[in-house]
């Protein structure tokens, strides 16, 4: 048995030892077979083993490979020169050893090297590449981008970068002002506005090239006569100057911290007009149709503030605890259902119709200001009070499954709501709502629970007092709960809510 049981175990790991690495491109495959210092075995396969081992260089180029699958496996790689080929794409997010990479005359439309901190030098001229994201590879000292189809660039953290050239593309603007070690520039042949060059360093250039960029004017510099004297190969238009005015900072980024917002969002062309990996606020600024990200494991929807102009929502099924949604005023229809939320401000939302904000933790929720209101869906949450008394458009409701104590629909049109359009079951301690017509209420809305019945006055407190009589009315405490809506005995330093009759709640902690 301990024989048997070893024999599996030796079977197991030659098994692992010989796994090959997946090549389907055969030009790629056989430069790595027959490189020695690679096929170290002399079989006609490259081993997972073999490709992990491997820490020096890769050059492959021009010969006709269209897919570099299997470099992944390379994960020591430092070098890789894989120019002059047919590639469409290329992944090294797993090399991140790599300190050298040259992938130039391609067929590439992204590169992603955000994974390559150690990167020193980056070729990737004569591409099509639409973006660049070289924000990670702080240890860049040679980039090299020239004839692709970038829009900008931004270098601010590559500072110390020697040699940039990103001539033939259509940058509009270029700041190099942090690139204090810059000593060549290139960026002819682009359709700048403005460019940068005060980094205190500019007496260091040993090269220069701004023309063909009939749009630049002025360029910043730190010295205007030294510039003017030994930078010549520029515009008839242009001139230097020490303060032109001209920002020259890329074009602001929302900030998106959850991955899979993110990653939603940059793939989405309708709101990734320029298809960079990063959403400017421009873009953002500019969408006014729908987001729906619902179901994708997003914790965090920070970011969606920037979408001033977003008219429908969708973020259910995910795992949010917060979410704020005060600066999204176009907002007509906001479906936020199954998530973790404690709390929902829709107050600047006055153009809402339809909110939908189920199975959540909710304990309070003020829609007082959402008068337009067609919609509303706030059941199985922890609600005590509901107010609907300012909601005259309502045509739908379904609270059930709360703690409601009082609920108010006295708001002059009850019969909009019609029958099968009403569910507050499961609300154990409501026995009173507040509506305009009792009969017409009673036959109707049907879907309450066996304690609770319908009043034009309730007389709960709190829940139904007008707007007129809150205003003459003192500030008054009706309750105090704990975050999951309960009014049994607290703990010492429990956080509690204190529920005033004005409909405002606040939040401490009595230390007992």
């Amino acid at each position: 048995m301990k024989t048997l049981l070893l024999s599996t175990i030796l079977l197991f790991t030659v098994s692992l030892n010989a796994q090959d690495v997946n090549i389907p491109d055969a030009n790629f495959k056989s430069y790595l077979v027959n490189n020695s210092s690679i096929n170290t075995n002399g079989d006609s396969e490259i081993q997972v083993s073999e490709a992990s081992a491997f820490t020096g260089a890769i050059n492959c180029s021009f010969i006709n490979i269209s897919d570099l699958t299997g470099i992944e496996a390379f994960t020591a790689l430092t070098q890789l020169d894989c120019w002059g080929n047919e590639l469409t794409s290329l992944n090294v997010s797993s090399n991140t050893a790599l300190t050298v990479l040259y992938c130039d005359n391609n067929q590439l439309t992204s590169l992603d090297v955000s994974s390559n901190t150690a990167l020193t030098l980056l070729g990737c001229w004569t591409n099509q590449l639409i973006s660049l994201d070289v924000s990670s590879n702080t240890a860049l000292n040679q980039l090299s981008c020239f004839t692709n189809q970038l829009t900008s660039l931004d270098v601010s953290s590559n500072t110390a970068l020697t040699q940039l050239d990103c001539g033939n593309n259509q940058i509009t603007s270029l700041d190099v002002s942090s690139c204090t070690a810059l000593t060549e520039l290139d960026c002819f042949g682009n359709q700048l506005e403005c460019l940068n060059v005060k980094n205190e360093n500019n007496t260091a250039f040993e090269t220069f090239l701004a023309y063909d960029n009939q749009n630049l004017t002025c360029i910043d510099v730190d010295d205007v006569n030294y510039s003017t004297t030994n930078w010549t190969i520029i515009d008839p238009q242009t001139s230097f100057s020490t303060n032109c005015n001209n920002s020259c900072s890329p074009p602001p980024i929302v900030n998106i911290p959850d991955a899979n917002f993110k990653d939603f969002l940059v793939n989405n062309t309708s709101i990734n007009t320029n298809g960079d990996t990063e959403i400017q606020v421009s873009e953002a600024s500019a969408f006014t149709g729908e987001i729906d990200c619902s179901s994708i494991n997003i914790s965090d929807l920070t970011g969606i503030e920037a979408f001033t102009a977003l008219t429908v929502l969708y973020c259910g099924n995910n795992q949010l605890t917060s979410l704020d949604v005060s600066n999204n005023t176009a907002l007509t229809q906001l479906y936020c259902l199954e998530n973790n939320l404690t709390s929902l401000d829709v107050s600047n939302n006055t153009s809402l119709l339809e909110l939908n904000c189920n199975f959540n933790q909710l304990i309070s929720l003020d829609v007082s200001s959402n008068t337009a209101l067609t919609g509303l869906g706030c059941g199985i949450n922890n609600l005590t009070s509901l107010d609907l008394s300012q909601n005259t458009n309502l045509t739908l409701l379904y609270c059930a499954d709360n703690k409601l104590t009082c609920l108010n629909l006295a708001n002059g049109n009850n019969t909009n709501i019609m029958q099968g359009s009403f569910v507050a079951t499961n609300n154990p301690n409501l026995t009173c709502i507040e509506v305009d017509d009792v009969n017409y209420s009673t036959a109707n809305w049907t879907d309450i629970d066996s304690q609770t019945s319908f009043s034009v006055d309730c007389n709960n407190s709190g829940c139904s007092l007008s707007i007129s009589e809150l205003n003459n009315t003192p500030k008054q405490l009706i309750k105090i709960v704990d975050v999951l809506g309960r009014e049994t005995p607290f703990k010492p330093n429990t956080p509690l809510l204190y529920i005033y009759n004005d409909g405002t709640v606040e939040r401490k902690v009595v230390l007992k």
